[in-house]
């Protein structure tokens, strides 16, 4: 027999999103066991959509942002299928891409988890997997000893079975937002099993909308921070502190540059973004810089 499946969609201020999303999964009729949407305290009326509108779908409103993992692992507690089909909002599953899953991972039972085929609204191919971890070039060996080529799949779609989503304790919700597939991935295969990529099951990903309402900056800080704690969580200190130093100067690098380039017409606007780009990398590497240091003079 085929697994069973169900889908988890994490929503925040997305309400015009969600019903495109929703219908498509719902248009994949028996395929589907189970549809959660666990709401993070939106402000656009998110949550009421789904309880009016989609009496089906098993609604969890949070009264707060919880964060990604987090809101996942609440509707995880609940799912009672084989696989578990964790899927942004801004996205739309093409037909048959249930089916497709559920046939792939029936076939590789290896496969701890898998991403699959995502494409742009205009219908060219984003990419879903990558080879190497954050810092890869200066960890070389570190992970020589994990099955499978895959490194980590794409959280914007990506399929695990329930069984080994329970072993691991679900998400780190250490990670509030980014990183966290990263982190699940890395975990999967020390657990020791196969990462995939699963072709034949399509979605289309709008990407970032939960963050329209975010700066450039904010983004961008949100993005490293979840990096430095992956680093923290699965880097020896050596390790951590060459990543850092060498980071830090490449910031550096870039400021001196953009200073000593000359005024261009209609570029300024363009200079002083990347200016302040940089100089925030180089604020948050020295932060953790000084962190650990700290740490490591009051190891015992």
């Amino acid at each position: 027999m085929q697994p069973t499946i169900s889908v988890i969609l994490v929503s925040y201020n997305t309400v015009d999103l969600l019903p495109a999303c929703l219908d498509a999964l719902l248009s994949q009729g028996r395929e589907l066991e189970q549809l959660f949407v666990v709401d993070n305290d939106s402000a656009d009326g998110s949550a009421e959509l789904v309880r009016n509108r989609y009496p089906e779908v098993q609604l969890i409103a949070n009264q707060e942002n919880l964060g990604f993992g987090a809101a996942n692992n609440q509707a995880l507690a609940r799912c009672r299928s084989d696989l578990v089909f964790f899927l942004n909002p801004d996205t739309r599953v093409h037909p048959d891409c249930l089916a497709a899953i559920r046939r792939s991972m029936a076939a590789e039972q290896q496969l701890g988890l898998a991403g699959v085929r995502i494409t742009d609204p205009d219908g060219s191919c984003h990419h879903s997997t990558e080879p190497s971890y954050p810092g890869s070039s200066y960890s070389r060996g570190l992970h020589d000893d994990l099955p499978g080529e895959i490194a980590w799949v794409l959280g914007a779609g990506m399929v695990a079975r329930q069984g080994l989503m329970t072993q691991l304790g679900g998400f780190d919700e250490r990670f509030f937002l980014y990183g966290e597939d990263i982190d699940l991935c890395l975990r999967v295969r020390q657990a020791g099993y196969r990462l995939g990529l699963i072709e034949d099951a399509v979605i289309t990903h709008l990407e970032g909308q939960s963050e329209r309402s975010t700066t450039p900056a904010a983004v961008l800080e949100k993005k490293i921070r979840a990096e430095l704690l992956f680093f923290r969580l699965h880097y020896p200190p050596e390790l951590r502190q060459r990543i850092v130093r060498a980071r830090r100067l490449q910031a550096w690098w870039r400021l001196l540059s953009l200073r000593c380039l000359p005024p261009l017409p209609g570029r300024e606007e363009l200079r002083r973004l990347k200016l302040a780009k940089y100089r925030l990398v180089a604020q948050l590497y020295r932060s953790f810089s000084h962190e650990m240091r700290h740490e490591s003079s009051t190891d015992p």
